[in-house]
């Protein structure tokens, strides 16, 4: 009898570790790791509250690198890119990125992403899922090469207050330069990094793109050099509290990709998910282009909005009613937490029409669970203005000095 043949890897280990991995395995005090686009991430590292303060306090490293990512080059690269998306990324000059989404025919978005000028005819495109049978589909007919280029990339977010001053000490010289949605392509020691001034926690912050050899040396460069200035690495928990502030949108939560709803009208499009400003209906044709002409004719019918909630419980997943009597449901919360900075109950929720005015009130159907019993809370809740959370020093050149 023949002996049996071992496994491959990937039965083994079915999720891929990325090249800070070990660096983040080591700081790990819960062991609280989740998938992310096949990778394994940390979702916590000692406590959530920790990591948020760092967040808005200090500087953080989170680890970027299962970002899917797209390499899009050729002649026709900005006609393919907008045919593609709804934006037009023809006015995007070299060395900038812009925050994009794309469509289908029928004005329903698919995902959103940010789309950086590398060169002349070279762009990335980074999302949070794979999209490559649609950008492959979407591209017959032009001149433009598309691969797939996540694991040849490794990424680390560097955000918070102090962010550019631990980048400074580290020796990276002139990232303090770098504008909002800007590239800069700068050293540390003799790795070349490409450094965008980007991120998804709407505070000061820097995306750190380099080889994936070049990882563990970078992050050890950092952590010495934000040693004086409270550097704490993050988790998923902490990112998704900084992004709800900064009213940024989540696949999974906020919206689901048109091509992964079951139901009919679950489908979302970018003028109800609050998007009309990243839609220019005069650049010429585009996918989806003529449902949304139409959609925006007749107004859409549902509307994401901001949600200013009464009390200090979140309403996760809440039903949300015209009136207290709750017997005409108007939406649903779709994230939700108790902003620390803000002192606010803050959520995002898809509201239906015409209640997602500013100013209305609604309400919102809070459930809790007290010692393993259920208790109901009908809330008031006020539709207000995103983000909730906006610092100048977001978008300061240069960022003030710490």
């Amino acid at each position: 009898m023949n002996a049996p043949q071992p496994l491959a890897p990937h039965f083994i280990q079915p999720l891929l570790k990325t090249p800070f991995h070990e660096r983040a395995r080591a700081l790990s005090q819960v062991d609280s790791f989740v998938a992310w686009s096949g990778y394994t991430t940390v979702d916590v590292f000692t406590t959530v509250e920790q990591e948020y303060f760092a967040i808005r306090n200090a500087t953080t490293l989170y680890d970027l690198t299962p970002m899917v990512k797209y390499r899009i080059a050729g002649p026709d690269a900005v006609a393919y890119l907008n045919r593609l998306v709804t934006r037009d990324l023809s006015k995007l000059k070299p060395d900038r990125v812009a925050y994009c989404v794309w469509c289908n025919d029928a004005g329903h978005m698919l995902d959103d992403g940010t789309v950086f000028r590398l060169g002349a005819a070279e762009y990335r495109l980074c999302t949070a899922e794979r999209q490559i049978d649609w950008l492959l589909d979407s591209a017959v007919g032009f001149d433009v090469d598309i691969s797939e280029v996540t694991e040849q990339i490794a990424a680390l977010a560097v955000q918070g207050p102090t962010s550019c001053a631990v980048l400074k000490a580290a020796g990276l010289a002139g990232v303090e330069r770098l504008k909002p949605f800007e590239i800069g392509y700068l050293s540390l020691g003799q790795r070349p990094l490409t450094v965008s001034r980007t991120g998804f926690t709407g505070d000061l912050g820097y995306e750190l793109w380099m080889e994936p050899d070049a990882a563990e040396e970078v992050w050890d460069a950092l952590m010495a050099a934000g040693r004086s200035r409270g550097i704490r690495a993050i988790g998923s928990q902490a990112l998704n509290m900084a992004r709800i502030e900064a009213g940024f949108l989540m696949p999974h939560f906020d919206f689901l990709s048109a091509e992964q709803t079951i139901r009919p009208g679950r489908e979302r499009s970018p003028l109800e998910l609050g998007l009309s400003w990243l839609i220019d209906f005069g650049k010429g044709h585009f996918t989806g282009r003529r449902a949304l002409i139409a959609e925006r004719a007749r107004g859409p019918r549902r509307l994401l909005v901001g949600l200013d909630v009464a009390g200090n419980k979140p309403a996760h997943n809440a039903l949300l009613y015209s009136a207290a009597s709750g017997r005409r449901e108007i939406g649903s919360v779709t994230s939700a937490i108790w902003s620390p900075t803000c002192k606010r109950n803050i959520a995002l929720a898809m509201v239906d029409a015409p209640y997602f005015k500013t100013g209305t009130t609604v309400w919102a159907d809070i459930y809790l669970n007290r010692e393993l019993v259920w208790e109901r809370r009908m809330s008031p809740a006020t539709v207000v203005e995103r983000p909730f959370f906006a610092p100048e020093r977001r978008r300061a050149t240069p960022p003030a000095e710490f």
